[in-house]
Parts: structure tokens; C-alpha cells; sequence
């Protein structure tokens, strides 16, 4: 295969239709491969062969026996870094930019004989406060070219590493047995029951909000729940689109599937549903929170405005009585009446204790 052009100036020109120029501002060393690959291996017969393997020796390893297959494990590689293995194992140039760039939504494309699948990764960040800053559910990707007798896994966030999945499946030789599409399955039920994990903490988050929502004394605000709703957003993102790519591997959409594998992949999408389900209500769920927040917000302002309303009619009675006698007109037989004074007071202290008792008997104090 021809050497892959540059994937970030690939056939650019400027408007007066000048090459760019691409003369470097300063002398970089180019990160070797080695500092991208996590793991690379080979497994004959379900079993890991021994030893250190570059990638080109993995290849004609495998190439030699006519049986097997490479499992090459990358993080965060950068253009340079993975040129050689696109070179090697006749990698579509789009997948390569598409595996190096990131920011891709879940998907399932086929090149050639080659697939190519995006899948989004989670994880669950404990906050012990919600700020406008904080993140509940953060998301990494995760790519993986399949081919007859390879399987390379770029993986892009501090999460989700493949460690634990390749150690299972190395102890499951039956599977690995099946070839690169066990090893896609075993990516993908390892990708889906992190969201089942996920969507259980969460589970126990809204949980906890609602509590507090319908509390004597909320202690929760609108904006939480908007966080909340905002985080439900970012994990819906990563598990829908999933649902198509599982069902066509489900469904024999590339022979590089076998039959006994599609079976599995079955079940992966049947455990995507539950985790969908489970999204979409929390969504829902979330909203009807917002809506009772702001409902109750508002009846405690309509409560407290009572109470100002009431305590207004109270105060304004003694002032209004007080008023009047404050007018300083010459004939008001009440003010030549020693009892006067007294009365007034009197007359004060029982219509604001009757005007207190009218409001709390209704309820509004």
C-alpha cells in the first residue's frame, strides 16, 4: 500500500492556489511508536504466543502459520505513530484520520475487508458538591479496526483501559479461538457493561435528588438537576448510536462475523437496550424534578408573600388608628377623655390580634 498521505494537510491548497508552505516554526522529534502501543500479541489457537513482537513481525508471524491473529493496543496515538501500522495492515486512510482526530460519534463502517468501529466509553465522577464546572459522566472513545487476522484498538481518555478485557479473554481460549471478531465482542460487552455500571450510580444520584426535591426543606436547586439532566445528555450521546452498529454485526453485515459470534453480539444489544431504557427514563424523570422544583419554588413564594401580606394588614391597622388621632384637629371629643389614650391602645392590641388569628386560621401564618 502507498505511503499514506499527511492526514492533517492532505491535498490542501491556499486561495491563490499555492501549496502551503509546510516549512516546521521549530525542529520536533516525532514521539516513536513504542511510546503509543500498550500491548501488541499473537494468538494461535486461542493462545498467546510468547515473547516481544513489533508489529510487522506479529503480522508475518501470523502470515507465516496462516492461522491466527495480531491484537495491537494503542493509546492516543498521533499521526506519525500510527502511519506505519496503517502502512503495514492496509488501513483505510479516512478510519486512520477518523482513529488519530477523535471526537467521533458510534459507528460501524466497513473498508475493504476491513470494519471499522467507534464506541464511546464512559465513566462515573464522584462529586461531593455540584458546581456549574462539575462532571458526573466523563467520556473517552474507543476505536477498533478488524481485519482476517488483525484487530488494533486505538483508545483516546484516561479511562477505559483494555487491560482487563484481554486478560479475560486470554483465559477463554474457546472464544479467542473464533478470531478478531470475539476480541470485538469482548470490546463491546466490556464498553456496554460500563454503561449498566454507570446508569446504577446515576440511578442512585437521581434517586437521592428526588428525595431531597420532595423534602420538607429542599435542599436541591433547579440548577442541580439541570447538571444532572445536562450529564444524562452526555451518556445518551455514547449509547444510542451504539444500538444500529450492534444490530447490523448482529444481523451478518461482514462475513468477518462468523455465526457463532453473532449470537453474542445479540445479547450486547440486548443489554444496550436495558441501558437505552434506563436513559431515556432518567431523562424523563429529570424533567418531571425540574418541573416540580419550579413548582415548588414557586408556591414558596406564594407562601411567603402571604405572610407579608398578612403581617402589612396587621401593622397597618394600629398605624391607620394612630393616624387618625394624629391629625391634630381641634374637636375630636376623644382626646378630652382620659380613658381615651388607654382605649386607643386597647382598640389597637384587639384588632391586631383578631386580624392575627383570621390569617392563621387560614393558613397564612
Amino acid at each position: 500500500m502507498p505511503t499514506l498521505p499527511s492526514l492533517g494537510l492532505r491535498n490542501r491548497t491556499t486561495r491563490n492556489g499555492r501549496a502551503p508552505d509546510r516549512t516546521p516554526l521549530a525542529s520536533t522529534t516525532p514521539s516513536p511508536l513504542s511510546a503509543s502501543v500498550v500491548d501488541c500479541a499473537v494468538y494461535i489457537d486461542g493462545e498467546r504466543l510468547g515473547g516481544r513482537w513489533t508489529h510487522e513481525e506479529a503480522l508475518d508471524e501470523v502470515r507465516r502459520r496462516g492461522t491466527g491473529f495480531v491484537w495491537i493496543g494503542l493509546h492516543e496515538p498521533d499521526e506519525h505513530q500510527i502511519n506505519g501500522i496503517a502502512e503495514t495492515f492496509e488501513l483505510h486512510e479516512l478510519a486512520v484520520e477518523d482513529a488519530v482526530h477523535a471526537h467521533q460519534r458510534p459507528k460501524l463502517e466497513r473498508y475493504g475487508d476491513t470494519l471499522f468501529m467507534v464506541l464511546k466509553t464512559v465513566r462515573y465522577v464522584a462529586n461531593r458538591t455540584f458546581t456549574a464546572n462539575s462532571e458526573i459522566v466523563e467520556s473517552g472513545e474507543l476505536m477498533a479496526f478488524v481485519g482476517r487476522d488483525f484487530v488494533i484498538t486505538v483508545r483516546h481518555g484516561k479511562h477505559a483501559g483494555l487491560g482487563r478485557v484481554r486478560r479475560e479473554l486470554e483465559q477463554t481460549p474457546e472464544q479467542m479461538i473464533l478470531g478478531p471478531a470475539a476480541v470485538l465482542h469482548g470490546i463491546a460487552d466490556h464498553v456496554v457493561d460500563t454503561y449498566l455500571e454507570v446508569t446504577e450510580t446515576i440511578q442512585d444520584d437521581i434517586d437521592r435528588i428526588e428525595a431531597e426535591v420532595f423534602a420538607l426543606r429542599t435542599k436541591v436547586g433547579a440548577e442541580q438537576i439541570y447538571l444532572m439532566k445536562r450529564e444524562v445528555l452526555e451518556l445518551r450521546r455514547a449509547v444510542m448510536p451504539l444500538a444500529k452498529p450492534l444490530q447490523r454485526l448482529a444481523e451478518g453485515y461482514t462475513p468477518a462475523v462468523p455465526e457463532q459470534v453473532r449470537s453474542y453480539f445479540r445479547n450486547v444489544d440486548d443489554h444496550l437496550t436495558t441501558v437505552s431504557e434506563r436513559v431515556a427514563s432518567f431523562d424523563e424523570l429529570l424533567t418531571t424534578l425540574v418541573d416540580a422544583t419550579l413548582a415548588k419554588i414557586t408556591l414558596q413564594q406564594n407562601t411567603d408573600m402571604r405572610k407579608i401580606s398578612a403581617w402589612v394588614a396587621i401593622i397597618s391597622t394600629p398605624t391607620m388608628i394612630a393616624g387618625v388621632y394624629g391629625m391634630n384637629f381641634e374637636i375630636m371629643p376623644e382626646t378630652d377623655w382620659k380613658f381615651g389614650y388607654p382605649v386607643a391602645l386597647l382598640v389597637m392590641l384587639i384588632a391586631c390580634v383578631v386580624l392575627f388569628k383570621i390569617f392563621r386560621r387560614n393558613k397564612w401564618l
